[in-house]
């Protein structure tokens, strides 16, 4: 039997499946592989612990919840926080309200992120003192649209 070479979006990386246009997913999806999403979500999207994941999010798509891969390329809509034990590439159509956990980011022109940029090894604040004076250091959220 002859087998079917999977469909490439970009150099070396398989889409192994397909979220359509037409298609609306409500609930969770836990992947593995290539991921692209052209239709909606409404639920979380996570890839499988230890396999490697690519999670693409076409010009047309959204999601609604959160995402835990470790690539995630955005062109679409995103409503939630984005985890990315790797890499994040916010496209030029990409509009993302949500924070972004994230150990590289690639921000296009055009790219609009409300939300907090959050380093994987940054650690949180911590707090010198515990008497009712001392207030933790809280960062502020960020509206970024990447200009040309």
């Amino acid at each position: 039997m002859l087998k079917k070479k999977p469909a490439t979006y970009r150099e070396g990386q398989a889409i192994d499946t397909l979220i359509g246009p037409q298609v609306v997913l409500q609930g969770d999806l836990m992947f593995s592989g290539g991921l692209y999403v052209e239709g909606r979500i409404r639920g979380r999207v996570v890839a499988e612990p230890g396999q490697p994941a690519v999670l693409t999010l076409a010009e047309q798509g959204c999601i609604e919840g959160e995402v835990e891969a470790p690539v995630v390329i955005i062109n679409g809509q995103l409503r939630g926080d984005v985890h990315a034990a790797e890499r994040v590439e916010l496209a030029a159509q990409a509009r993302v309200v949500g924070n972004i956990h994230y150990r590289v980011v690639e921000m296009s022109a055009g790219a609009v992120l409300t939300g907090r940029l959050v380093h994987a090894d940054a650690q949180p604040a911590a707090v010198a003192e515990t008497g009712p004076a001392a207030e933790p250091a809280v960062a502020e959220p960020v509206a970024m649209v990447a200009n040309a």
